[in-house]
């Protein structure tokens, strides 16, 4: 990618989204890390010699304000990646309550469309740019998380729309779909005995959690020009776990031995 182009990367102040900055960062693109924790956001601002924006994906006039900020501030917006989400707990369907379902709805599948026509309002006047949405493999397969699985669902779709939608302006949209990934708060919940690793990985064909950075290379390369084919589509970056689910069917992996002259 160009060096020196700007990115904005939402919830950038932890997890995917702060790999993410990294990444951007090393392959010389000028960072903004907008977050609604500002502080945690000067951290990685300060880390990887960007800056750092007050927003809220879910507060439609302060993204639209923060948007404009950093245009007049920082320059014209290139690339936009969308990682600011919650999640939920796994509550069975008539224990959840919808205010839960809301919020998470609002966050993750609204605020990735507010996000993308915000940012994409100005890409579209200048007849470039590249966004990369975060969606989720749980977009693609039934799960106990009735408010995250279509809400990432959505953002797939959205994708897709958008791809199409804005295509003729040569604004290139994709997503990202991360496996279980070994993000702090993951990691936490590991450590603290709430998820169980071997559930994580049981259906992975790589037999592991994916690490952040992982995901970060891959949303660097939709979000350059080495992918400027490349529009409407999902990367799943997930460990195999895709692809590996259904062998549980068959009694699970098997062992692959070492080879015919082995």
């Amino acid at each position: 990618m160009t060096a020196g182009t700007i990115a904005v990367v939402t919830g950038g102040a932890s997890g995917i989204g702060a790999s993410c900055c990294r990444e951007l960062a090393r392959r010389g693109c000028k960072i903004v890390v907008l977050d609604r924790d500002l502080a945690r956001a000067q951290a990685v601002a300060e880390e990887v010699g960007g800056h750092a924006a007050l927003g809220d994906v879910g507060d439609e006039a302060g993204l639209k304000d923060a948007a404009a900020r950093i245009e007049a501030a920082i320059g014209p917006v290139g690339i936009l990646v969308n990682s600011a989400g919650v999640l939920q707990p796994p509550l069975r369907p008539t224990e959840l309550p919808m205010a839960v379902w809301d919020h998470v709805v609002h966050i993750d599948q609204r605020g990735t469309y507010l996000a993308c026509i915000v940012f994409g309002a100005a890409m579209l006047a200048r007849r470039s740019g590249s966004i990369v949405n975060i969606a989720s493999i749980a977009g693609q397969r039934s799960m106990p998380l009735h408010a995250y699985a279509p809400a990432k669902a959505a953002v797939i779709s959205i994708t897709r729309c958008l791809a199409s939608e804005w295509g003729p302006a040569q604004i290139r949209v994709n997503s990202v779909s991360p496996g279980f990934t070994r993000t702090p708060a993951l990691q936490d919940a590991i450590d603290k005995g709430e998820r169980d690793v071997s559930n994580l990985i049981g259906s992975a064909a790589l037999r592991r959690l994916v690490e952040p950075d992982e995901i970060a290379r891959v949303v660097a390369f939709l979000a350059s020009p080495d992918a400027s084919a490349m529009t409407g589509i999902d990367v799943p970056v997930d460990c195999g776990w895709l692809a590996g689910q259904s062998w549980h069917s068959y009694g699970g992996f098997r062992d692959p031995g070492n080879g015919p002259d082995a």
